[in-house]
């Protein structure tokens, strides 16, 4: 498969120091040499052998059919007779990710301008191309929480409501310009505000509730925030873009801690998009200029290193979002290669 828009290629400085991979000492039992892959036809796995991997590629989702979504009958016909697969949506460019308490994928896809909600356990795979009589502008996160699905679209300024059938319930537009990123946190939506450099705090029924943030380069403020997600603990974390950290908060607001800052090794970041926490407290962050997912401890220390640009498993081109569920499964929207990568932690400290 070849991207439709040519991957950045990262600094000499970083792609030598990672090799598509970097081990860090302590969570690795003291290894800090750098390996690389020395089986072509294995899957990826980080550490590359022989070292145990600590983060093993799965596979890749670009359409329904592999979730194991059969067409229907007319559309194996369809399939026979022109060899296009008719009814078999794909991915165009996969933005925003999130999974729902049963586990259920919500993916964004900003270039057809749909949401999609796809049901692993049942194999269904369901799409909206727009809600309320009017289609999605540019649709760039979702959630869902009980009946009702929340799309954040930058295009239109603001949230939407609506429940399984596509029925609209209600908007959000108070305190938002241009909404980016979205998560739950119990009966709270947070919403991150790319163009006023905040985070927004609703009830489920879209009442405002407070905010936090503005534009700076201080503790607790933000420049172009894009990505929100909330721990175990309901801490939140905040990818504050163009500041090139994560800022970790309490559940109300109050700012506990940053990391991360602007540099072409591990460790720092370029263009930091995607947050989320695991179970153990691992904090998962995709960097859409280097190509990879990087993982760090609660206290922010740089742990692992996963990935690199290209079109292969395991490698990726201007990913954007990312998600965990229970079984330690990793979905990355690898958006210019037209996927959702599934990576899983192996559970080993």
């Amino acid at each position: 498969m070849t991207p439709s828009y040519p991957c950045p290629v990262p600094s000499q400085k970083f792609a030598r120091s990672r090799v598509g991979l970097v081990l860090v000492a302590g969570w690795l039992g003291g290894l800090s040499a750098l390996a690389v892959p020395v089986e072509t036809n294995a899957l990826p796995a980080w550490p590359a052998p022989p070292a145990e991997p600590y983060v093993v590629y799965e596979r890749a989702i670009a359409g329904p059919q592999d979730i194991g979504v059969r067409p229907s009958f007319f559309s194996r016909v369809a399939n026979t007779i022109t060899g296009t697969g008719a009814g078999q949506k794909k991915f165009g460019r996969p933005f925003g990710l999130s999974l729902d308490d049963a586990g259920n994928l919500l993916v964004t896809d900003t270039s057809a301008n749909a949401v999609c909600y796809l049901d692993l356990a049942r194999k269904k795979w369901r799409q909206w191309a727009g809600v309320g009589g009017q289609n999605f502008q540019s649709p760039v996160a979702a959630v869902h929480h009980g009946a009702t699905f929340f799309v954040a679209d930058s295009g239109w300024g603001k949230v939407v409501a609506f429940d399984e059938q596509g029925k609209w319930q209600f908007s959000i537009t108070n305190e938002l310009a241009r909404p980016s990123g979205l998560a739950l946190a119990g009966e709270h939506l947070l919403i991150a505000d790319v163009q006023r450099h905040q985070i927004v705090i609703c009830n489920l029924m879209g009442k405002f509730i407070s905010k936090f943030g503005q534009r700076g380069n201080g503790a607790g403020e933000f420049n172009f925030p894009t990505h929100v997600a909330v721990d175990d603990q309901q801490q939140i974390y905040v990818t504050d873009s163009m500041n090139h950290r994560i800022q970790v908060f309490t559940a109300d607001g109050k700012f506990v801690r940053a990391f991360g800052s602007a540099g072409d090794g591990p460790g720092h970041f370029s263009r930091p998009k995607g947050v989320a926490v695991d179970h153990s407290g691992h904090v998962y962050v995709v960097d859409g200029v280097f190509n990879n997912v990087q993982i760090f401890n609660a206290q922010g220390r740089l742990l692992l290193a996963c990935g690199e640009g290209g079109d292969a498993a395991g490698q990726f081109c201007l990913p954007n979002a990312i998600a965990i569920n229970a079984q330690n499964e990793i979905f990355v929207a690898d958006a210019y290669n037209h996927r959702v990568q599934v990576l899983r932690y192996t559970g080993k400290e």
